[in-house]
């Protein structure tokens, strides 16, 4: 045998021992056997650089060193999950899931598949011809950092995926830190004198972002797959993809049950909170999902979550601290809001230091002085919150009086009817109001403007560079290059981003410029509704409250936006540097009329598009989607295995059904017109 064909028999036997101890825990070597044919083959590709390749087993030992992380767009969006923390609202959760299938299909039950929520840190692996190509950080969901080399020494990651399986694909997993090897590590870190790590989910997430991927392969990380997302994936059920992991080499999780009613998923609840602290891992809670991937599409997903899924998180743990004090930050909208300084105690596997308070109605209802011992409680929220002052406390101290002035610029606070929260009207001199408004302009979901980041305009504002969001447009190269942090690099690239943004489209201009409750599909609409800026400035009360979504609430909003004249000049200003302030016309004389003003029903599966690209057509096209077909249901376009009873309410209402040929003839006819 050549040196040649034995690096390519020992590739194949260590990954076949690789398999059998990691992923299926039958070893069929001794440890020691097992090293030496590692060892062996360390050595032959020492001696034949020429034979590298990067998905050999020899790359599960580390020894790459990354300085800087590649940031990398996730091929389809990881999103977060709606929280639940009762079984009444996973009730209500359920029925919502029910009746939106109903109404698409006719069925009258649905199958819930339940897994436990494993505490770590979100990977996503993304597969090419069956090999490992990359695996990115979930970051922000839409991108995250690039960590291959150091996800290579993760044994339970495949390289190279068994069997049969799609040519590109993602594979969705949670990287964990059993309790025993979390223990070993701080047992070794503090026999250094090292600080030791906080819990196991921080120190798997920490790992992964570790820069010598040799140091990354001491930590037994173990990685868990939950989902898949691709184009034309063959799989029916999320009981499927799981079971088909572990035939591509994947360990699985083994805690997951397909429920199919709601007894079973009561069961599966309380088992595990009787049990959660029992596993060699922790978990915060269970993950229901609707096991059928056609009933997933159909649920779809809202701009933060799906609704097919929901996160169940078990009771919350509570602990008893002292208020230290109470301080006060000013958000983008000028909003305050009170933050609990507390003497640091240990909560949920972090120190916690800090409590929200809400508003001045929460100070009041709980009766807080400074000094007092108070209970903790740390449920999904991000920052824990005060939900009780231990019996007999109250009173003896300080109490805490909201504050009437704003803690950063001085000014009178004030407090809108029928609002909890207090504001500061200094909208103009304010600064966290100044560079909250400007971040929120530059940020991912308005003007997504690459090269500058919050610190950045922080820096710009306290610079005296930039005081609106108009200024951005005026920056100059030589200004910024003297400021810190600022090499030709990040200037080229700051200067860019900012002249790309010119050619956003109205609807994210309109969501920057931060008018008070108008989010994105709010934006959206009355971009929409408007076509223009000019024609949304002059709408009056009536004008916006008869559009469907918009409330009196949004409406008085953005009446008292345009009503101001800072807001006009920056409107103004940002009209002259060539910002889109109008749906841009093109051909959308004939094509917006298409349908224009209709309800259309989408419901089936499409040979030639997706649902989604087929929604987002009609609202190209002047419609808007709706989920159920009622008398006021304009179209219903239908595609296979439609539920019969949904084509039928639509034929006793006399309601037009359109193939998915005869969809797509309308669009083609559209092409023809110049």
């Amino acid at each position: 045998m050549t040196e040649r064909e034995e690096i390519q028999q020992l590739r194949k036997e260590i990954q076949i021992h690789n398999h059998k101890y990691y992923i299926l825990d039958q070893p069929e070597i001794s440890d020691y056997d097992f090293d030496l044919k590692l060892k062996r083959l360390e050595k032959l590709e020492r001696l034949h650089p020429e034979l590298y390749d990067e998905h050999s087993p020899t790359v599960r030992v580390g020894g790459s060193v990354t300085k800087n992380f590649e940031h990398k767009n996730h091929p389809s969006r990881m999103y977060s999950l709606d929280n639940a923390y009762s079984y009444e609202e996973f009730v209500t959760w359920y029925d919502r899931c029910l009746k939106t299938i109903n109404n698409e299909t006719g069925r009258e039950h649905i199958e819930i598949s339940c897994e436990l929520k494993y505490d770590g840190a979100s990977i996503n692996l993304i597969y090419e011809n069956g090999k490992l190509s990359s695996a990115v950080t979930r970051g922000d969901g839409f991108q995250g950092d690039v960590v291959t080399s150091n996800i290579k020494t993760v044994r339970t990651v495949p390289l190279e995926l068994r069997g049969h399986f799609p040519a590109f694909f993602e594979i969705r997993g949670e990287v964990i830190l059993e309790k025993s090897e979390f223990e070993r590590i701080n047992s070794e870190r503090s026999s250094l004198g090292l600080t030791t790590y906080m819990n196991p989910r921080n120190t798997a997430s920490g790992s992964l972002k570790l820069q010598d991927s040799s140091q990354v392969a001491k930590r037994k990380l173990t990685c868990l797959p939950y989902a898949v997302a691709g184009e034309n994936l063959p799989f029916k059920t999320q009981l499927e993809v799981l079971e088909s992991l572990s035939r591509f080499g994947f360990k699985i999780p083994e805690h997951y049950k397909l429920c199919k009613s709601l007894d079973e998923v009561q069961d599966f609840i309380n088992h595990w909170a009787e049990r959660k602290n029992n596993l060699p891992f922790e978990i915060d809670g269970i993950v229901f999902k609707v096991n059928a991937l056609e009933d997933q599409e159909f649920l779809g997903a809202t701009s933060k979550s799906p609704r097919w899924a929901l996160a169940y998180k078990f009771e919350s743990e509570n602990a008893i601290t002292r208020l230290v004090d109470v301080v006060y930050q000013v958000g983008r909208t000028g909003a305050i809001t009170p933050v609990a300084q507390l003497e640091p105690v240990l909560l949920a596997g972090t120190i916690v230091k800090r409590a929200s308070l809400h508003n001045k109605d929460q100070i009041d209802k709980l009766g807080l002085c400074l000094n007092d011992r108070v209970y903790v409680e740390k449920g999904g929220e991000i920052i824990p919150k005060i939900i009780a002052v231990v019996s007999g406390e109250s009173g003896q101290n300080s109490c805490v009086n909201f504050i009437e002035n704003c803690p950063e610029c001085g000014t009178k606070l004030i407090r809108i009817e029928g609002e909890a929260q207090h504001y500061c009207p200094n909208t103009e001199y304010c600064p966290p109001q100044i560079k909250g408004r400007i971040q929120h302009f530059i940020s991912r979901n308005a003007m997504d403007i690459e090269g500058l980041g919050s610190e950045t305009v922080s820096q710009l504002v306290d610079e005296g560079l930039i005081n609106r969001i108009e200024d951005l447009y005026q920056l100059k190269a030589e200004e910024l290059l003297v400021l810190d942090r600022m090499a030709q690099k990040s200037v080229d690239n700051l200067l860019e981003g900012v002249l790309k943004s010119k050619d956003k489209p109205f609807a994210k201009v309109l969501f920057g410029i931060g008018i008070r409750h108008v989010g994105q599909t709010v934006a959206k609409t009355l971009a929409k509704q408007f076509e223009s800026i000019d024609q949304l400035s002059c709408a009056t009360y009536e004008e916006l409250v008869a559009i469907n979504e918009i409330g009196p609430r949004i409406a008085e909003s953005v009446l008292s936006f345009f009503a101001l004249e800072p807001n006009q000049i920056t409107v103004e200003r940002l009209k002259q540097e060539g910002l889109v302030f109008e749906i841009t016309q093109t051909n959308q004389s004939q094509r917006v009329q298409l349908f224009e003003g209709k309800n259309i029903v989408v419901s089936g599966v499409f040979d030639n598009y997706s649902r989604s690209e087929i929604k987002q057509l009609i609202e190209e096209l002047g419609g808007k989607n709706v989920s159920s077909i009622s008398a006021k249901t304009d179209m219903l376009i239908a595609g296979n295995q439609m539920g019969p009873a949904k084509k039928k309410k639509a034929e006793s209402l006399s309601i037009p059904i359109l193939s998915e040929i005869e969809f797509e003839n309308k669009l083609n006819n559209l092409t023809d017109i110049k």
